[in-house]
């Protein structure tokens, strides 16, 4: 996302923003920052996630230029370039190893290539690399070449790991000529044609925690992976070594406003105003206006207790705060109405038995809407299901929730 935002700033500056999904080199696999090869990828399930990608891609532009619209003045998002998505595929179907060898492998030296870090690293390692990792480079090198040709593409942005691979491209546009037509290349020396290279240090926290999957903290853009919800209680957490910075970095909003939350929360810091407004800011670029009401409704859902009316929520509206999440729970209406809390516990997967919700409640560990229930035989009256009579909030422990809807 820290590469997405980069490249959003240029369409909001008025230039063509070009994501380029991998769809050929995601056979292979990138090797940069890996110390393992990367498991291949099947066909039917990399345009599986081609196509996911994709959508979210697109999705994400579409939403950050309406965030953008409502938070930079003057902003005429009319007159923006459309996004054009490009898939590598395009220009590797009809190219066969002799074709690529004649050509790239030609203006290519294989010591430039050993020579970065990526390749190093790997090669001193015990597995090794392999040729088909080691060629990737050649690949990313090529995907640049082409998009400056047939794209008029001036720069490549990519996170700070990537930095041999886009060097490896600039430095083949300066080689390899288009055509024999190409009056401008001389073949092994630098040229007047321009070309850049734009890199991003990669994410950490102020400890030094990086972000992703390997680190088991990714936020995914696909709401059904990474829900508003989740997107706005991750950013919520923040630390406040790391608030300013991630203001800065994750949303669009000028510096004085950044300045000034800062200060109100060097004030009062228990309030969590700048966690809050990065949540809320963050969560908006990502999912929209409506992703933001959503968070805040599971929130208060979750979270809230009468003190804070979250019978205020319609059932529709809890029921869009917690689309694809895994603890709303439906039950059928007889199957639930006049149940004890310990039945109802047992039927929405929180207990496996009936006797364990009893200790809990005795224990103080079970609740209804954010209040612990006295004993296992306390039984929700109609008036304790919010969102019209058909929800109930089951919580076991300190942060075990099941969203128990009534159908």
């Amino acid at each position: 996302m820290v590469t997405l935002m980069g490249l959003l700033h240029f369409h909001l500056a008025g230039h063509q923003a070009i994501p380029l999904v991998g769809n050929a080199t995601g056979m292979i696999g990138d090797p940069s920052g890996r110390s393992t090869e990367r498991v291949a990828l099947g066909r039917d399930t990399l345009a599986k996630n081609v196509a996911a990608i994709e959508k979210q891609l697109k999705r994400f532009f579409e939403r950050g230029t309406q965030y953008a619209a409502r938070r930079v003045v003057g902003l005429e998002t009319e007159k923006l370039a459309k996004i054009e998505v490009a898939r590598n595929a395009d220009w590797y179907r009809d190219m066969n190893i002799l074709g690529f060898l004649g050509t790239v492998g030609r203006y290519t030296r294989v010591g430039a290539m050993v020579a970065r870090d990526s390749v190093k690293s790997r090669l001193a390692s015990a597995q090794g690399i392999s040729f088909t990792e080691f060629s990737y480079q050649l690949l990313q090198a090529y995907d640049f070449w082409y998009l400056y040709h047939h794209r008029n593409c001036r720069v490549q942005i990519g996170g700070s790991d990537q930095w041999g691979n886009i060097t490896a491209g600039t430095e083949l546009i300066h080689k390899m000529p288009r055509d024999d037509t190409d009056t401008g290349v001389v073949s092994g020396q630098a040229t007047s044609h321009e070309a850049f290279g734009l890199t991003i240090p990669l994410l950490a926290t102020a400890s030094g925690e990086k972000f992703g999957k390997s680190a088991g903290n990714a936020i995914w853009l696909d709401e059904r992976k990474t829900s508003p919800f989740d997107v706005y209680q991750f950013f919520v957490k923040t630390s406040d070594a790391d608030v300013a910075k991630f203001l800065k970095m994750f949303t669009l909003l000028p510096l004085e406003r950044i300045a000034q939350v800062m200060e109100e929360h060097g004030r009062a810091p228990e309030k969590f105003a700048a966690q809050k407004l990065l949540a809320e800011e963050v969560t908006e670029l990502i999912h929209g206006e409506a992703g933001v009401l959503q968070a805040k409704c599971a929130t208060q859902v979750l979270f809230g207790g009468r003190d804070q009316k979250i019978e205020q929520f319609s059932a529709s509206e809890i029921a869009d705060a917690f689309a694809n999440d895994r603890r709303m729970v439906d039950l059928p209406r007889a199957d639930a109405v006049g149940k004890q809390i310990a039945e109802l516990a047992v039927l929405a997967g929180a207990c496996s038995s009936k006797s364990q919700a009893t200790r809990l409640a005795r224990g103080g560990g079970l609740y209804w809407n954010n209040t612990a229930v006295p004993d296992g035989k306390w039984v929700p009256g109609s008036d304790q299901f919010i969102g019209e009579g058909t929800i109930g909030v089951l919580r076991t422990g300190k942060t075990s929730y099941f969203i128990i809807r009534l159908k």
